[in-house]
C-alpha cells in the first residue's frame, strides 16, 4: 500500500497528491526502461500516485512505460495524458484518446489535457473533450501551457470545466507568479507544474540553491520543489529515471523553506515584476 501524501483539490471536488510523476523523455532508451519501471513503482509506493504522460513523448512510448509501471494498480493511480494540438479537432481528438488508451492499456484516463494551443479553435477541442467525458474513457480534462488570455479565452468558449492549467514552473522560471498563478489560484483552478527542478541539471548548480540545501541537509532538487510546493494550489510533477532520484524528490515534502531561504531565492531568481511571455519547454 502506498504512503500517505498531503493533497490539493481539483475544481470538481478531486483529492490528488500535490507530488506526482513525470514521464518527459522516459521510454525513449530500451537500456533505461527497468530503471524507469522500477522508479514509477517507487514513486507510487511512496503515494506519488498521478502519473503525467502524453501521446507525444517518445512516438507513444512513455504511455507504453507506463502501461507497465502500472499494471495491475490501475485503480490506485491518477492518470493524466495529453492530446497534441495537430490532432485536437472534434474527431482527432477522440482518435486521439482511443490510442492512448490502448498505449496505457486502461478504458479510462483520469485527466487528459490539451498540449498547448494550436489552429483548431477552442471550442472545438472543448466539444470533443466533453463527448469523452461524457462517454466515460475520460473523467475530466485540463489544459497545459495556457497563459492568462488563453484561459480567458478559454472561458469564452465554453471550458468553464478546466481542472488545472500545466505549465512551467521552478524558482529559474517565475513568471506566471504575476498574473496567471494569482488568478488561477482566485478560481480555485490548480497549477500544475513541470520541470519543477529544472531541465538538464543547470539549475541544480545554482549556488543559492547548493548553499540552502546545505542548511537543510538536503540537495538542490528537494529546495527547487520545496520552492514551487511552498503555497497550496500547486501539483508538481518531476521526472525521475532512478528510485534514489525518486525517494529524494518524495522528501521535498518534508523540507520547509524559511524566511533566510526564501530571500536567498528571491535575490537569486527576482520574482516577476511585469507580465512576461509564458516560458514553454
Amino acid at each position: 500500500m502506498e504512503r500517505a501524501m498531503r493533497q490539493t483539490q481539483l475544481p470538481d471536488g478531486t483529492s490528488v497528491p500535490v507530488l506526482g510523476q513525470g514521464t518527459w523523455m522516459m521510454g525513449d532508451e530500451p537500456g533505461r526502461r527497468d530503471a524507469e519501471i522500477a522508479a514509477l513503482r517507487e514513486g507510487i509506493e511512496l503515494g506519488m500516485t498521478l502519473l503525467d504522460t502524453a501521446e507525444i513523448y517518445g512516438n507513444g512510448r512513455s504511455e507504453q512505460l507506463v502501461a507497465e509501471a502500472i499494471d495491475g494498480r490501475r485503480d490506485e493511480i491518477f492518470l493524466v495524458s495529453k492530446v497534441a494540438p495537430g490532432n485536437a479537432s472534434r474527431q482527432g481528438t477522440i482518435r486521439a484518446c482511443e490510442a492512448s488508451l490502448r498505449r496505457l492499456g486502461t478504458d479510462r484516463l483520469d485527466l487528459y489535457l490539451l498540449h498547448w494551443r494550436g489552429s483548431v479553435p477552442l471550442a472545438e477541442t472543448v466539444a470533443a473533450l466533453e463527448t469523452l467525458k461524457e462517454s466515460g474513457k475520460i473523467l475530466r480534462w485540463g489544459v497545459s501551457n495556457f497563459d492568462v488570455d488563453d484561459m480567458e479565452e478559454l472561458a469564452a468558449a465554453g471550458g468553464a470545466a478546466v481542472q488545472t492549467d500545466q505549465v512551467l514552473y521552478n524558482p529559474s522560471e517565475r513568471g506566471i507568479e504575476y498574473d496567471l498563478l494569482p488568478m488561477l489560484t482566485e478560481q480555485g483552478v490548480p497549477v500544475m507544474a513541470y520541470s519543477p527542478i529544472g531541465q538538464g541539471g543547470d539549475l541544480l548548480e545554482d549556488a543559492a540553491l547548493t548553499r540552502i540545501a546545505e542548511r537543510h541537509g538536503a540537495t538542490p532538487a528537494r529546495v527547487a520543489l520545496a520552492f514551487v510546493l511552498r503555497q497550496p494550489g500547486i501539483i508538481a510533477i518531476p521526472k525521475a529515471s532512478s528510485v534514489d532520484h525518486v525517494r529524494d524528490n518524495a522528501a521535498a515534502l518534508e523540507l520547509t523553506l524559511d524566511a533566510k531561504d526564501m530571500a536567498e531565492l528571491d535575490a537569486a531568481f527576482p520574482p516577476p515584476r511585469f507580465k512576461q511571455p509564458l516560458a514553454i519547454i
